[in-house]
Order: structure tokens, then sequence, then C-alpha cells
């Protein structure tokens, strides 16, 4: 059983737990199992619009078994990043939520909410009601060269009920173009995060577990733990077989039922300038340029073989990279 060599889960929420309000079809009974299994699950998440007990109350809502405190959120991490930064009582504007405004109060800082103020730093944050008003106000204080700006995350898009929205990315885009400054990001895909969560419940090997290759595998892989992605939110096989190695899970999973499903042992040979993976009733070849792929059995292992040989062939790619021809046997 895939779990077996784990003793936590690091949860995403959007596109793994839900799309919106709405629970993903079996998502909150398998966490449920692995929490009774004995592995905590933690719930890391990027949205920093709501506060970690309106995340807790959402998901007891869907089914999930949990408690505030097994959710660490990005406006906690930025709230985390600025004190370290500032004196205790500096003033922060807060271009978001006021679960971010909560946060940054909880570390001892000093919401405000225009340039006027003289804040020493803008924190931004995701808010569905986001006015143009919130990011010119960020903008014009960002001007000054010694306000520091962190984001909690650039996420781009966000899965929701109706499909995919813009995320905080676009909003952080928006003032840095305006501004021409980037920011610090304190959440996915940085490490720090994950960090955090499995020191709550003293994990050593946590299993990081996403819908995104550009922030909760990449930021799994930077904090140098086991990371799986699941297939029920934003990316698609192709863009799993094109990922560049940092974006590579170590587990490819159709839901998360795959966790109590013992995972493929793929084996890889190289003859040459050939490549081939075989597992799970598959074989993969490739030359670095084709990929064909022959076989029986269910298509996530196929696009599990097929990524060991194509990862083989480009092992340190920091460009996507797609062959130029995938055919089936």
């Amino acid at each position: 059983m895939l779990l077996a060599a784990h003793d936590a889960i690091l949860s995403d929420l959007d596109g793994v737990v839900y799309a919106g309000p709405y629970a993903i079809e079996g998502a909150p009974q398998a966490l449920n199992r692995a929490q009774q299994m004995g592995l905590p699950v933690i719930f890391v998440t990027n949205n920093a619009s709501r506060s970690v007990q309106t995340v807790s109350d959402h998901l007891i809502s869907l089914g999930v078994e949990t408690q505030a405190d097994y959710v660490v959120s990005s406006a906690q991490a930025a709230a985390q990043l600025l004190a370290d930064q500032l004196e205790p009582g500096a003033k922060v504007l807060v271009t978001g939520s006021q679960a971010l405004a909560d946060c940054l109060s909880d570390q001892g800082l000093t919401p405000v909410s225009s340039q006027a103020d003289e804040p020493r730093a803008v924190a931004q944050g995701f808010n569905p009601a986001m006015s143009w008003e919130n990011l010119a106000e960020a903008a014009y204080t960002l001007a000054d060269p010694q306000v520091l700006w962190v984001a909690s995350n650039r996420d781009l898009t966000i899965p929701k009920e109706r499909g995919l929205a813009p995320g905080n990315g676009t909003l952080v885009a928006a003032v840095a173009t305006a501004t021409g400054r980037q920011p610090q990001v304190a959440g996915k895909p940085e490490s720090p995060i994950f960090h955090t969560a499995a020191q709550r419940v003293g994990a050593k090997a946590p299993l990081v577990v996403g819908d995104r290759l550009d922030t909760d595998i990449q930021g799994g892989n930077r904090a140098q733990m086991a990371t799986a992605l699941v297939m029920t939110g934003v990316e698609t096989y192709q863009n799993v077989l094109a990922a560049i190695s940092l974006e590579r899970p170590t587990y490819l999973l159709e839901t998360l039922d795959d966790f109590f499903q013992p995972y493929p042992q793929i084996q890889v040979e190289t003859q040459g300038e050939q490549i081939t993976a075989r597992g799970a009733g598959w074989q993969a070849s490739t030359d670095g340029k084709t990929l064909t792929t022959s076989g029986q059995g269910s298509e996530i292992d196929r696009w599990r073989v097929a990524c060991a040989a194509w990862w083989a062939a480009h092992p340190q790619s920091q460009q996507p990279t797609s062959p130029q021809e995938i055919s089936h046997a």
C-alpha cells in the first residue's frame, strides 16, 4: 500500500478535497480512512482569503474529520515572514481578506488599509472581493522601495465549481506590472509552509498531495518530501509528462483512493539511445524524441510507465519537454 511508507499526509484543498464549495467524490472518505489508519492529515492551502477555522468548518461540513489546528494557510506563512523582518507593532497594508489581517495581528503586527497610514510593508493575499482600488493602493504604497512586499502565493488560477478562475497570482501580477517590483512569496511553491505543516504532527516521512505541478509538487520537492499528484484538479497527463524536473511527482494518482493500493514497481532500462520502462502490464520506449507505449491495463498505469521512460530520457529538464509523437502499439 502506498501510504505504508509515510507517517502523515500534507494535503492541498482546491482540486484535491473540493472544487468550490463541493467535495470531490470520494476525497473526504479517503482522507478519513487514512486518519483511521493512524496517519494525521494536515491541510496546506495557498488560499489566504479564509481563516483556518472557516476552512476547517468547510471541511467538516463535507464530511472530513479535522479541526482548525490541522490547517496551515499561506496567510499564516505570510504573516510569519513579515514578523521575522519587521519590529513588533509595525504597520502593514493589507491587500487581501480579513483572515490575512487577523494573521498579521496574531503575529503582533498592525494591519492598515491606506498608504496614508505609512505602512512598512504590504501583505497581499487572495480575496474574491478585491477591487481595483485595493490593487491601486498597494501600488501607490510600493512606490517606496523601502516598503516590503509579501504575497501569500502566486497561484495563477483557482479551480471552482464552474471551472478555472483567476487566482492570487493574477492579482499579484497586476501590482508587479504597475510597480516594476516582485514580492517575497510565503506559500507554495516555497518550502517553509510544508516544514511548518510537518512539524505540527512531528512527521519525518510525510507525503505532500496536490493537484498542481507548479505549486504543490514543486513545493513538496523543494522541501525534499515525497509528492503525489492527484488527477482531480487542473493538470492533464500531457502536462505531467512534460513537467520540468523540479515538478515531477513521486506518485501519480487518479484519485485519493489510490492511497490504499500498491503502487506499481516500474523498471527502467537503457540500451544505447533507447530507454524502456516496464510495469503494471505496460511498456514505454523512447529515444528522447518520440514515445511509444504498448500493453494493457489502466490508463493511469500507462501514463505512470510513460512518464518513467520519458523522465529517464530527460533527467535534468529546466523547460517542459514533450515527445514529437506519442504512439500506442
